[in-house]
């Protein structure tokens, strides 16, 4: 069996670890390769060659540092297709929405080849007689990346563009769960050229998460996961004297109000819930209805029941499986949870078996009417394809009960009324908010906000927010006297 490697300083090394965990089809628990758990002579490594790049590259001049850029937004394109078969086969996810995650990396990509404006500083001359001010962006060091599972190639390129552009060199440490796909994309990078040290990935666990905090030489840490790990991550990574961002969980609330367009809203809220299997966290969690909801309760129904579940490389497939068995346990764990507590299955997408793929972690489209709005379904982020239906008297009573909740990632609200949606946007507490629309991903050009404990940190990834947490400013106080001057 193919075991994966690290790359460091230019070069695929084995890693110091001797031990190895399985990459599992979660369609089909095929062993894809083996990836070793990592430990911290690997993190120490791969440090001490960011650490020799960043001086190089820190002096290498913006503009130079954006024509790599250019050239890796090319070779993303040319091999979307070979990216997202990866995705899809280490993930689960469709084909289809491999490739749109990719699209969405190389947005960020195309955003940062702008970094020789984003970056600029500020001027002001004369803040006294003779004396000028002013503030440059100079880069951070050697920063590094902790990924989740649930987008192999999309969330990495949320700061890598950025922390390169920027003059920072960078470590890669991809989930265990799924390191193919980035893998991949670095065997590509490689056609770029850049100087050794300047990126480097190192594959493993827990151990190698650790040794990430702890290391000194490296300055900022970006991290995507649960709200639990996500803490942790900050907590630590801030004892060391680190920046980090760190996205955490979410339980995403969606109100859909009387005056709503059934059908588009319908599309739009199914979509979002049981896109990529609802493992992703911007995905719709709980539907609020507000006042009569016999007809959106109904349309929801008949469409997830007719949601196709499969391999995500067959044509057909809309939605494939959870990531792993475990993943799927915990699923129905919750299902028959809120069950308990008193909600109505609508939907039961439990027991899901697949022709030729009998052995896959396969949970169909589920619906759960009337979960108790205090219980624990409807605080807990399911990160599966479940849709908690719940039914409320006033859109004041909506939003108070998601503005009760701990989690502040996204929030949607349908309806044909400006007033109710202006005040929903200026009331609802979360980072993210849909109008008539389910939140994807903010576009590059704009930070993943997060708000609650779905995020720590001061600084999102993307946008303005990452160029900021990348460098760091220095200000500059200036005067030059006349009979300084010398005459040569």
């Amino acid at each position: 069996m193919e075991k994966l490697q690290n790359y460091i300083n230019g070069r695929w090394v084995d890693s110091h670890s001797s031990e190895f965990t399985n990459v599992l089809n979660p369609a089909s628990q095929e062993i894809l390769m083996q990836v070793p758990t990592g430990n911290a002579q690997d993190v120490a490594d791969a440090a001490q060659a960011a650490h020799e790049g960043f001086q190089e590259w820190r002096s290498t001049p913006v503009s130079k540092r954006v024509q790599y850029l250019f050239k890796l937004k090319t070779l993303l394109e040319d091999n979307i297709d070979d990216i997202a078969k990866t995705i899809t086969l280490e993930s689960g996810k469709t084909f289809l929405e491999a490739k749109a995650e990719m699209v969405r990396a190389i947005e960020n990509v195309e955003n940062a080849c702008g970094m020789p404006a984003l970056m600029q500083g500020e001027f002001s001359e004369d803040i006294a007689k003779g004396i000028d001010e002013y503030m440059i962006r100079q880069p951070l060091g050697p920063c590094a990346c902790i990924a989740p599972f649930n987008f192999p190639g999309m969330i990495t390129f949320w700061f890598l563009p950025y922390a390169l552009a920027c003059g920072n060199s960078y470590i890669i440490k991809p989930s265990e769960k799924v390191p193919l796909t980035m893998t991949k994309i670095v065997a590509l990078m490689e056609k770029l050229d850049l100087p050794k040290g300047v990126l480097n990935l190192v594959q493993g666990g827990r151990e190698v998460v650790d040794a990430l905090l702890e290391h000194p030489v490296i300055k900022g840490i970006s991290f995507v996961g649960s709200s639990t790990v996500a803490k942790y991550v900050y907590s630590k990574g801030a004892a060391h004297g680190k920046r980090v961002q760190a996205q955490g969980g979410a339980k995403n609330p969606v109100i859909v109000l009387p005056d709503a367009d059934i059908d588009m809203t319908t599309q739009i809220v199914i979509d979002s819930v049981y896109g990529c299997a609802g493992q992703r966290c911007l995905a719709a969690s709980t539907i609020i209805t507000v006042g009569e909801h016999k007809d959106i309760t109904e349309s929801l129904v008949e469409s997830a029941k007719n949601r196709k579940t499969g391999f995500g490389l067959e044509s057909d497939v809309q939605m494939g499986p959870v990531i792993s068995a475990e993943s799927k346990n915990r699923v129905n764990h919750l299902i028959d949870k809120g069950l308990n507590e008193g909600g109505r299955l609508l939907v039961d997408g439990r027991n899901a078996k697949v022709p030729g793929f009998e052995n896959g972690n396969f949970i169909e489209p589920t619906i759960i009417e009337d979960i108790p709005l205090d219980g624990e379904l409807a605080a807990t982020e399911i990160f599966g394809p479940v849709l908690s239906l719940v039914h409320i008297n006033t859109i004041e009573e909506a939003i108070r009960f998601i503005n009760s909740g701990r989690y502040g990632n996204m929030a949607c609200i349908f309806t044909s009324s400006g007033l109710n949606a202006r005040k929903f946007r200026h009331e609802a507490e979360a980072g993210n908010i849909g109008i008539n629309i389910g939140v994807a991903a903010p576009v590059a050009q704009f930070p993943f906000s997060g708000w609650k404990d779905s995020f720590y940190g001061d600084l999102h990834g993307q946008g303005n927010h990452a160029v900021e947490f990348f460098t760091q400013t220095k200000v500059v106080i200036e005067r030059w006297l006349k009979e300084w001057n010398r005459k040569f």
